[in-house]
């Protein structure tokens, strides 16, 4: 058990019986985690209407711009992937997530900044829609209202969509996306419908059910994928774009949630070098020296493994929009899968579901969403509270 001073508290073995708890799961989430991640069909609804509500038509006067800068850090900052890999490769003009204050210097009258802050005051944000704003370019701002991001927008008469401050950046991933989406609609880069929409907020509303509290392990996807996940290190890939954004979600919110170290990117990159990792002392070479039939708490219980999670797009999207064909995409996903086999490295697979990208995307980060808390609370862990976080504010401030 650890008890320091800066208030970091929890025990590195999981409880697996407190996940089965769910009084206890309650109590050891005091801020809320789980409710605000069962919200997340509840704020695609939300920042829907608030984007209906935003004069966005303004943005399209202009015609189509030359390119479009999605600016913000963390939770803020993937909203300019997730826009990025729905608009796909046959997107007319660049999308480029910025994760630094500023705008790139290229940036001018020809072009539109989206900046996206939860909290809206992240210096990432507010420096890019102040660049935006003296550099001519067109603006839009996402983020909580009565902020110094509304502010800016107000000073720049751009649009501003209001995110209402309800949960952590990390929390609120579709309120903080849907106006990106819908923005980048209107300047005529995305296909997003209302009933694509409403069809991921039902998947959402449904993962969310699955994945309760009350729900038991042995019926609950995210408590039975956070127990696979305890003590090992865990390897997060995806095997498309799409599938690599949220994977690179899941690595988000295990370090930020759970406070795990994990190793997230693209398949087809990973095959590149990383899948050596299925080789290394924390694979293969442990695997290969465990007796299948030693008591795991009497002899090698304590060696850290490897733990392999690949997230596939389920072959799912149309062939002529993908950069590479879907059969190479499948044929890779089951050579990883075999690799570790071999291997003796553990795997779990998670299947995208539903018909547009973006209902695909959901189905692919909700329940890995919620096995990041169960996770964080299987340690004794508070998923809201991170103290790192707050010294490292404190320190950087001084």
């Amino acid at each position: 058990m650890i008890d320091g001073t800066a208030g970091v508290s929890g025990h590195r073995e999981a409880d697996e019986a407190l996940l089965d708890d769910a009084d206890a799961l309650a109590e050891r989430d005091p801020g809320g985690m789980l409710r605000h991640t069962a919200s997340a069909g509840a704020q695609v609804r939300e920042s829907a209407a608030l984007a209906a509500e935003a004069n966005l038509s303004v943005l399209a006067d202009e015609g189509r711009p030359r390119a479009v800068v999605i600016a913000g850090i963390g939770t803020a900052g993937r909203t300019g992937d997730v826009l990025a890999t729905v608009a796909g490769p046959r997107c007319p003009v660049p999308v480029i997530a910025h994760r630094s204050a500023g705008v790139p210097g290229w940036v001018g009258a020809a072009d539109v900044v989206i900046a996206v802050s939860a909290s809206g005051r992240s210096p990432e944000a507010l420096g890019a829609a102040e660049a935006a704003h003296r550099r001519g370019a067109r603006l839009v701002a996402v983020g909580a209202p009565d902020s110094q991001l509304q502010s800016v927008a107000e000073r720049a008469r751009a649009p501003f969509i209001p995110v209402p401050r309800r949960a952590p950046a990390r929390a609120s991933l579709w309120a903080l996306t849907v106006p990106v989406l819908l923005a980048a609609r209107t300047l005529g880069l995305v296909k997003v419908n209302e009933a694509d929409l409403a069809e991921t907020a039902a998947r959402l509303d449904a993962d969310a059910d699955r994945c309760r509290p009350t729900a038991e392990s042995f019926v609950n996807p995210a408590k039975s994928l956070a127990l696979g996940l305890a003590g090992s290190i865990p390897i997060v890939w995806g095997s498309s774009p799409l599938a690599t954004v949220a994977a690179r979600r899941f690595g988000d919110t295990l370090s930020a949630n759970a406070r795990y170290p994990v190793v997230t990117g693209a398949l087809g990159e990973a095959g590149r070098g990383r899948v050596g990792l299925l080789d290394g002392v924390f694979g293969g070479l442990v695997e290969g020296e465990r007796d299948i039939f030693a008591d795991p708490d009497e002899t090698g219980g304590d060696a850290t493994r490897l733990r392999l999670v690949l997230l596939r797009d389920g072959g799912l999207n149309a062939e002529d929009d993908a950069d590479e064909p879907l059969a190479v995409e499948e044929r890779r996903a089951e050579a990883v899968q075999t690799l570790a086999e071999r291997r003796g490295v553990r795997c779990d697979v998670v299947t995208a579901e539903g018909g547009s990208a973006l209902e695909r995307l959901a189905s692919l980060t909700a329940v890995p969403d919620f096995a990041s808390i169960y996770l964080a609370l299987a340690h004794g862990l508070d998923p809201m509270a991170v103290p790192a976080i707050t010294e490292m504010k404190e320190l950087s401030n001084q």
